[in-house]
């Protein structure tokens, strides 16, 4: 059978002529009908349509296509389950000892809105009369900054404030900077001081100016020289028109998550800051030093990456999947016949190409040794050594040249390959008229 023959038959098998229409129909609408079923019956050589091509796809890339969908539903779920906190100090969020997420859930669960912001025109917008503001931390606000918060209306609460903040909120309040650390008590008639009692602080402390008429100090400890300084004031706003009064406490670690527990600290930070059904809580952003820009971490939102981690974890997945993996080799039969010599001939001209010296005089050696192995009885499980002396005893040459010759070191050159296969060549030669 020629080779012609033995090819498969891709011709597409007959189809049956369709029924003739029981009723004419026009020649566009027949010509519309007969172009549609030939698009969708068409048969390739292998038994398929277009249809059953596109079903087969489909079914292919289901699991594929579920499996990605629960990656990324899983990876959604986690994301919105997992909890946003921070490390930041006396922030609402912080679960940490020193953070205020204790004080700001107790707040929460009173009715009081909690609004945590660390921009100072957002909490400008989210401020304003019937609302509390509370600024902490604010590392050395500007003047006009602090003008621009305390005219929103809103009840206003500093925490540690800085000397210009301080200044902008009230004239008659100065910070201290002589203070003890430790608990004190009230001392005062202030109802929010008298209801905590006794507070523990850790800050400068603040004492009233010389020009002092109405504003109050709590929580008093003596000083070696002058008049007692107090850890909370509550003093006016200058410049307002309605009675709006400012509350000062010189340091938030009464109010943190590791203190609150303690004396009064819970009272005062409670009756503080849930006067009104909202606050504002606003903790600036620290500036940076110097002046090197922040880096590619701190540009980032804060689910960055989490999302960062799914794409991985979706890239590896895409990888395992589409990615080539080499299983066991699998011997088909050769289209043509292909003589060994054709074969001998490619190959050699394959390693010349690549300058495959080692690995074509490792080929001739291998060849070599196994014809004459086979020639002398060696059996295939032996060793090197045994194959050695059996071709020194047939050839009559020193077993450490013949050594030398079998599993010497590879040519380098195409010389050295030539020499080497006339003097194989040769020992096989001695070896057959052995």
């Amino acid at each position: 059978m020629s080779p012609r023959d033995a090819a498969p038959d891709l011709a597409p098998p007959p189809v049956s002529p369709a029924p003739a229409p029981a009723e004419p129909r026009s020649a566009a609408s027949s010509t519309t009908t007969t172009s549609v079923s030939a698009a969708t019956t068409t048969v390739r050589g292998d038994g398929t349509t277009t249809a059953s091509r596109f079903r087969a796809r489909l079914r292919s890339w289901r699991w594929p296509a579920a499996a990605l969908v629960a990656t990324l539903l899983a990876g959604a779920v986690l994301v919105s389950l997992t909890t946003q906190t921070s490390t930041v100090r006396f922030a609402p969020d912080n679960p940490s000892d020193d953070g205020g997420m204790a004080l700001a859930q107790v707040l929460g669960d009173r009715g009081v809105e909690v609004v945590h912001t660390t921009s100072v025109a957002e909490a400008i917008g989210a401020s304003g009369p019937g609302s509390t503001l509370l600024v902490a931390n604010d590392y050395g606000m500007a003047e006009d900054v602090a003008r621009s918060l305390l005219e929103t209306g809103a009840e206003v609460v500093l925490v540690a404030p800085g000397a210009d903040l301080l200044a902008a909120a009230t004239s008659q309040v100065t910070h201290a900077g002589t203070t003890s650390a430790g608990a004190a008590t009230a001392q005062c008639t202030d109802p929010d001081a008298v209801a905590a009692a006794e507070i523990t602080s850790y800050g400068s402390g603040f004492r009233l100016s010389e020009d002092s008429t109405s504003a109050t100090l709590c929580f008093l400890q003596p000083t070696a020289a002058g008049p007692p300084v107090g850890h909370y004031a509550v003093a006016p706003l200058d410049g307002a028109a309605d009675g709006q009064t400012v509350r000062a406490l010189d340091d938030a670690t009464a109010l943190t998550n590791g203190s609150i527990t303690e004396t009064g600290n819970a009272a005062l930070g409670l009756r503080m800051l849930g006067q009104t059904d909202r606050l504002v809580w606003l903790l600036p952003e620290q500036p940076p030093v110097g002046d090197e820009p922040p880096g590619l971490a701190g540009m980032l939102p804060p689910w960055a990456g989490a999302v960062g981690a799914q794409l991985l974890l979706l890239v590896l997945v895409t990888a395992l999947w589409r990615g080539r993996r080499l299983g066991p080799l699998v011997t088909e039969d050769l289209p043509v016949v292909v003589q060994a010599s054709e074969a001998t001939r490619g190959r050699g001209r394959l390693y010349r190409r690549s300058r495959a010296y080692g690995h074509a005089g490792a080929a001739l050696r291998a060849r070599s040794a196994d014809r004459m192995a086979q020639r002398l009885g060696v059996p295939r499980s032996a060793g090197a050594d045994a194959v050695v002396d059996a071709v020194a005893r047939a050839s009559g040459r020193p077993a450490q040249q013949v050594g030398a010759l079998l599993y010497g070191p590879p040519p380098s050159g195409d010389v050295e390959l030539t020499r080497l296969a006339t003097d194989l060549d040769q020992l096989e030669s001695e070896v057959h008229r052995a």
